[in-house]
């Protein structure tokens, strides 16, 4: 039977910060409330309110997120680019007959932005998704694999009872991955295709 993998975003599959700097600057400009996008960009994982409520009154921060999303997609889907391996990691999961699930914390509109402007084909995104919560969402579309480069992701991967794959291109180095309770870690994904050919379930090595 076929399999899924899942897949988080930012980080993992794409590389955001630019972006996603470029978005907080001009919220600063906005709102005269200084946002250093450097800081702000060195922790992407968790929800966007999370990282909104160190710089705005918690009572600002749903409407300050409205405005963030708003801006998104005119600033942060051009600078955006694949992360090294990413193309090549969905075609193996592919060329095995298996499905590409993306699981992320990410507004699902922008996220699917990204997807559709880089070509990056998936059969699934759930987004607004983070920590345990992803694996509700992974569960739902029979992914036994989680990919990704931050310690909720690892919790997302537990709480779906999931492989985890670890990858240290976001914030979390290959020991913090390992620490978190990562099953595998890979230094980035140019290293997947590999490791899933020979791990893949119903492979005799897998």
């Amino acid at each position: 039977m076929p399999t899924a993998v899942g897949f988080d975003l930012d980080m993992t599959l794409i590389d955001t910060r630019a972006g996603i700097a470029a978005v907080y600057d001009a919220l600063a400009d906005e709102t005269g409330v200084l946002i250093d996008s450097a800081v702000a960009t060195s922790r992407l994982g968790p929800p966007l309110e999370w990282e909104l409520a160190h710089w705005f009154p918690v009572e600002d921060v749903p409407a300050m997120a409205d405005r963030y999303r708003a801006l998104y997609p005119s600033l942060a889907i051009d600078g955006t680019l694949a992360m090294p391996g990413a193309r090549e990691a969905l075609a193996a999961v592919r060329s095995q007959g298996d499905r590409v699930v993306v699981v992320t914390a990410k507004y699902a509109p922008n996220a699917q932005a990204h997807l559709d402007h880089l070509g990056l084909d998936v059969d699934a995104l759930v987004g607004s998704h983070h920590g345990p919560a992803k694996g509700e969402a992974l569960v739902a579309h029979g992914a036994g694999t989680y990919v990704g480069d931050h310690p909720d992701d690892v919790r997302g991967a537990r709480a779906a009872g999931a492989v985890m794959v670890g990858v240290a291109t976001g914030a979390s180095d290959e020991q913090a991955l390992r620490e978190a309770g990562a099953d595998v870690v890979l230094a980035d994904l140019t290293a997947f295709p590999v490791w899933w050919s020979v791990y893949r379930p119903g492979t005799a090595a897998g």
